[in-house]
């Protein structure tokens, strides 16, 4: 580009030529992108905002199906799921909402280092102890408070899934990257460790399994293995290879992780299995996972075959407006949508995204989150997204506007020392 300036420069005409003007279809698309980096930063600052004071925040991930305000569903009434704050941590700082950003990750770090282990799903709101509460609700009719991990609605939430563990640790890294604290990147390490002591596996193609399952407050292994999972530990893992973080052999474990995920790609079809069974060995082949066909695109120096996974998706998940979570294509999945966005911008083929903007920014609720999905409900692996605005979409949406790996240091912001 400099070197077409500089010949440009050589050749002046004696009346200046009119500065050529963007096409107005460019104009529009660069407009509603600026627009939803906009809307979703300032829906998800004001949420932190909300809370008063400076104190560690969780947000709630679900408003209700009408757009602003808790929930229908108990279980999801004062649910801030770990992933979801996570994703908003490094939105936040895209957005350069710093402060925001880290009352969230303060609330992280806390339930990081002060938990027994990270559980996939908090109490939303200010946390005023020493780590952030498991969630519950009030059950109006019976007049008492009831512990989510001991119903079977919220289960789920008590669990530490090893791709929450990750994100919760990309998010305090790339806080750490932000801010030089090492207090970011020591919690961090310790999740990372957990991850190790509690995950690391030789079955098959090793890498790591699931992380623990607990079912009303009967905590397990989960034998099963996520190539989701594996592709975030491995980013994870670089990274702290990458600023030579104390605690741990690194760059192995990145490379355990890593030699699963590509143990998972199958060239015949040009996609990744979703993992495998329990048994740690036999690949999972159906259904067709979204996230971890565009994920694995995220990853530093991911190989150029795993492009072909973009038309495995364009041909087994795309559905009017974007993409589904699964080849069921039941509907459009607004955080999947967005996570192709990105993943098209990443690659540079901004021309596939462009219409996948359009889609996302017609998901906005009163309340300002977007919806997960236009449709009353789309099939998830074992469970459905609703109609319900969600964190999760609006950060993701954030992401892809700004045009943010999540799995990368954000050189915008970073001040840390070199």
């Amino acid at each position: 580009m400099f070197g077409i300036a500089a010949c440009l420069v050589l050749a002046v005409p004696a009346t200046p030529p009119a500065r050529a003007t963007p096409p107005a279809h460019a104009h529009s698309v660069a407009t509603r992108i600026e627009a939803i980096a906009a809307t979703g930063c300032d829906a998800i600052a004001s949420r932190v905002d909300a809370l008063p004071g400076k104190a560690p925040v969780l947000l709630r991930s679900y408003d209700n199906r009408r757009g602003r305000g808790v929930p229908d569903l108990p279980s999801l009434r004062s649910a801030a799921f770990t992933y979801d704050n996570a994703l908003a941590v490094i939105a936040l700082l895209a957005c350069n909402r710093r402060p925001q950003a880290e009352r969230i990750g303060e609330a992280l770090r806390l339930a990081a280092t002060r938990d027994t282990r990270l559980r996939d799903a908090y109490r939303a709101g200010v946390v005023a102890g020493d780590r952030p509460l498991p969630n519950g609700w009030w059950d109006a009719g019976r007049k008492r408070w009831v512990d989510a991990a001991r119903q079977y609605a919220g289960a789920y939430q008590d669990g530490s899934s090893c791709g929450n563990v990750a994100w919760a640790a990309l998010a305090l890294l790339a806080l750490h990257d932000a801010t030089g604290e090492a207090r970011w990147r020591d919690a961090a390490v310790r999740l990372a460790n957990w991850v190790v002591g509690h995950a690391l596996d030789t079955r098959g193609a090793g890498g790591f399994s699931g992380g623990v399952e607990s079912f009303l407050l009967a905590p397990r292994k989960a034998a099963w293995k996520s190539t989701e999972h594996n592709i975030d530990l491995a980013a994870l893992f670089g990274w702290l290879d990458r600023i030579d973080a104390p605690g741990g052999d690194w760059r192995a474990q990145a490379q355990r992780a890593r030699a699963f995920v590509a143990a998972q790609w199958d060239a015949a079809s040009g996609h990744f299995w979703m993992g495998t069974t329990a048994d740690g060995a036999t690949p999972l082949r159906t259904p067709s996972a979204l996230d971890v066909q565009l994920w694995a695109q995220l990853l530093p120096d991911a190989p150029k075959p795993w492009r072909r996974a973009l038309a495995w998706v364009e041909r087994m998940n795309a559905v009017q407006g974007g993409f589904d979570f699964t080849d069921d294509r039941d509907g459009l999945w607004t955080e999947g949508t967005a996570q192709a966005a990105l993943v098209y911008r990443r690659v540079g083929d901004g021309a596939r995204a462009e219409p996948l903007f359009a889609s996302i920014a017609r998901q906005a609720s009163p309340g300002g989150f977007l919806y997960a999905t236009p449709a009353p409900r789309i099939t998830a692996v074992y469970s459905w997204y609703r109609h319900q605005p969600c964190l999760a979409a609006t950060a993701w949406a954030v992401l892809a506007a700004l045009d943010r790996n999540p799995y990368l240091p954000d050189r915008t912001v970073s001040t840390r020392p070199q």
